[in-house]
């Protein structure tokens, strides 16, 4: 007689309508972050078909595996490989191990990286977020792992963070632009959505120059890219060479798209034109002409991220689990 065929973790989340991720939370006992609907539908499941996990799958899921995941928008750049060498420096020295993903600011891919990680087992998350990522975190969630946000945190969410004085530094930036002689201003940014870093940078640009009692103009670029013609066309509607005007470009990832768009108006500056951007420190330096920019101490960022998530795994409660870190200025001759 044919034997019955094996019951497997898949079966059981296909039934339930649930993750394995989930499932296997639930078999281990960290079902608390869960619905009751999701609880019962699962038990249901495993009653319906007999499953029983193997007793060495569930040791092993245990166990505290001492890996990191580490979640990121673009770990191309410099800011992003300074962010990671922070985290690695911390968690090396504390016994762990870090897991990089780069979401690619894709909301899609946090999801399916977060499901990923929790199948491996990390001990915790480091996460750079997308707009979207409150809307896909319920399996961090429902167990109950720990999650630390970097380089931004979310409004009434409740959560552990570390990031940069964002709007200070702005405001303050701006402010010495006013004081420069620049007298038209131009926002080219992405939508703020509800990303702090995006919220702050955007609200310190609009009331410095509030405080002035001068306006602004805004060209909305998309969540990650820059239509580099439509840029064009819009700044040479309002620059005329002659009235001083400095264009703001607050997104980090955009600046070398933004910079090599405004080609044609270098040789007006630092005096008719002017550029202020973030970060880019690899680059921002050597080009010609060299690029003003605020710059966040992206290394401690990192550093001071991990150490909240391991103080979160092991429930210490020695480390503030809210940071904010000085930005600094870093003028070129993009600016007077």
């Amino acid at each position: 007689m044919a034997g019955k065929k094996h019951v497997t973790i898949n079966d059981i989340a296909t039934m339930a309508g649930v993750s394995k991720t989930t499932v296997s939370f639930f078999l281990n006992g960290k079902s608390e972050r869960m619905s009751e609907e999701t609880r019962q539908r699962i038990a249901q499941a495993i009653a319906k078909t007999g499953y029983r996990p193997s007793p060495v799958a569930r040791s092993l899921n245990a166990k505290r595996t001492s890996l990191i995941g580490v979640i990121i928008g673009d770990i191309a750049n410099t800011f992003s490989n300074s962010i990671v060498k922070g985290i690695e420096d911390v968690a090396a020295e504390a016994g762990y191990r870090v897991l990089v993903s780069g979401s690619n600011h894709n909301r899609d891919n946090e999801r399916d990286y977060i499901d990923r990680l929790l199948a491996v087992g990390v001990d915790g998350f480091l996460v750079q977020p997308t707009a979207s990522f409150k809307e896909i975190s319920q399996a961090i969630d429902e167990t109950d792992t720990p999650l630390v946000f970097f380089d931004s945190k979310f409004y009434d969410y409740a959560s552990s963070w570390v990031k940069t004085d964002n709007y200070e530094a702005t405001f303050q930036a701006i402010r010495a632009c006013i004081a420069k002689g620049y007298e038209r201003f131009l926002l080219v940014a992405a939508p703020a959505g509800n990303l702090s870093s995006r919220v702050e940078r955007t609200s310190g640009f609009v009331e410095a120059l509030a405080e002035a009692g001068v306006g602004f103009e805004q060209f909305e670029l998309g969540d990650d890219s820059v239509d580099v013609p439509a840029l064009q066309g819009f700044l040479r509607e309002r620059i005329d060479g002659v009235t001083p005007t400095l264009v703001f470009a607050p997104n980090c990832w955009a600046l070398p798209d933004i910079y090599r768009g405004m080609r044609e108006f270098y040789p007006l500056m630092p005096g008719a034109v002017g550029l202020l951007g973030f970060d880019n420190a690899e680059w921002v330096e050597v080009a010609s002409p060299s690029v003003s920019v605020i710059m966040q101490p992206a290394r401690e960022e990192g550093a001071t991220a991990c150490r909240i998530l391991i103080d979160l795994i092991h429930k210490e409660g020695a480390v503030n689990p809210h940071q904010v870190l000085p930005c600094s200025v870093q003028w070129g001759t993009t600016t007077r």
